[in-house]
Parts: C-alpha cells; structure tokens; sequence
C-alpha cells in the first residue's frame, strides 16, 4: 500500500525533526523541508529507520515563491500531500523593552512566523483540494503558549504567534465540510536549540512550580501529538487547540 506523505516545516532538528519522526513512525513518507540546501548529516536516516522514504527541500516560507516549489517537491517525491506540519519559526529576533521594538524585527517575526505559515497553508490547502483524498489529511500548525500568554520582552513572537492562532480557526471552518483536520498544537517550555539559550531560567522557574507537572517539555511530547492528529482519528475535532505544556496555561489562584 502507498504510504500517505507528510511535509514537515523546519523539520531538520528540535520539534520539527520529532514530529518528523513520529509521523515516520506512525506510517507516514516525509518532507522535510528547511533552510539548507541539502539535508544536514544523519537526517534521512533518522526518517528512513522507520521504515519511511524521505525527502527533503530547502524552503524558506517568507518566501512565497519557494512555497510552490515545496509542492512540487513533494509531489515528484511521493506523488501524493496528506499532512503539513507547519513547525518552521523564529522567535523573538531581540528580547527587550516593549517600548524599544523596532520595526523591522516586527516585521521579520510576522513575515515568518504568521504571514509565511498563512500562505503556505493555503498553497498545501488547495493542493489537497485538487487531489482525490484517499487517506487521512491534516494541516497542523505549532503554535505557542505564547498565543496567549504575554510576554512584554517578546511582543512581536507573540502576536505572530496570536495571529496564527486565529489563522487556523479561520483555515477550519473553511476546510471542515472538506475533511481536512486543521489543528493548533501550543507548546509550553519545550527543551529544544531555541531554549538553550535560557535553559537556567527555565530550570529555576520550574523548580519553582510555574509547570504543575514538574518538568520541561520535551521535543518528543509534540511529536506524538502531532502524528496522532494527523492519524485522522480526530478528524471531528477540526478547529481544536491542543495545549502541550504541563498545564503551564491552565488558570490557577
């Protein structure tokens, strides 16, 4: 049997790379697509262990003419697109004062993170509405906590992040009567390369009860949600958030 495909956006290491995984694992050929012109060292054989053909593109998502060039690459490679992960993101490009916000790293974190993700949403969406659905299809977006929980030294990451939320209740209703799940994945405190930085911050904050389950997420936990969502077993659930984050977001006295 033809294996259903799957892109994953920034898929070359840290969540991406563990939703890649997952998905490899759950059944699916991947794309990985990211910045590099080729694959880094060990990628395809990460995918391939699990018995998946793998792929791969360079693929900025700014870049609107790239995101074409993404679909292509995935049709010559599997003929076929049935879930995208879109993972690929930035985060703050300065950690500051609020009132010290340039706009220009304004306009780079929306450029990726929002208006990049939006328009390669509705290039994969319609690719799959051009073709005979004849497995499970699914757009998953990775969002953050952050889409609704603020951080004043990071505003221009989480209004990125906020936007993309309302995106994908938006891509929902569109694509519900198409049996296309459409799923919001928020993570919480996710050890990955993008928390290296403010790895002994987290450490104490969690110590210090800020994540009721006592640990720091790992790249893994999305992973299993992701390749679970896009199994189709929750296909009537389209539209949902599903927090991954130790009930860091849960409302508490």
């Amino acid at each position: 049997m033809t294996r259903p495909a799957a892109i994953v956006t920034g898929g070359a290491r840290g969540i991406g790379l563990a939703c890649a995984e997952a998905l490899a694992d759950a059944g699916f050929d991947i794309l990985v697509a990211d910045l590099t012109e080729k694959p880094a060292d060990g990628l395809p054989e990460k995918i391939t262990a699990h018995a998946a053909k793998f792929a791969y593109a360079r693929c900025d998502i700014a870049d609107l003419a790239d995101h074409s060039k993404l679909i292509d690459s995935a049709t010559r490679a599997f003929g076929r697109i049935d879930c995208l992960v879109n993972n690929a993101g930035i985060g703050a490009v300065v950690r500051g004062d609020l009132l010290e916000l340039k706009p220009e790293n304004f306009d780079r974190a929306l450029n990726i993170n929002l208006r990049g993700t939006v328009f390669l949403s509705h290039a994969i969406a319609k690719a799959m509405l051009a073709a005979p659905a004849t497995a499970a299809r699914s757009i998953i977006t990775i969002t953050s906590v952050s889409a609704e929980m603020a951080s004043p030294e990071r505003a221009d990451y989480c209004v990125s992040k906020a936007g993309l939320s309302m995106w994908v209740k938006n891509l929902a209703l569109r694509l519900a009567p198409e049996k296309i799940g459409v799923f919001e994945v928020r993570p919480g405190i996710i050890r990955t390369d993008m928390t290296a930085g403010v790895s002994a911050k987290y450490d104490a904050l969690i110590e210090g009860g800020l994540v009721p389950a006592k640990r720091w997420g790992e790249a893994a936990d999305i992973g299993a949600v992701v390749a679970a969502l896009a199994s189709g077993k929750f296909g009537f659930s389209t539209g949902s958030v599903i927090d991954v984050d130790g009930a860091l977001s849960v409302p508490r006295l």
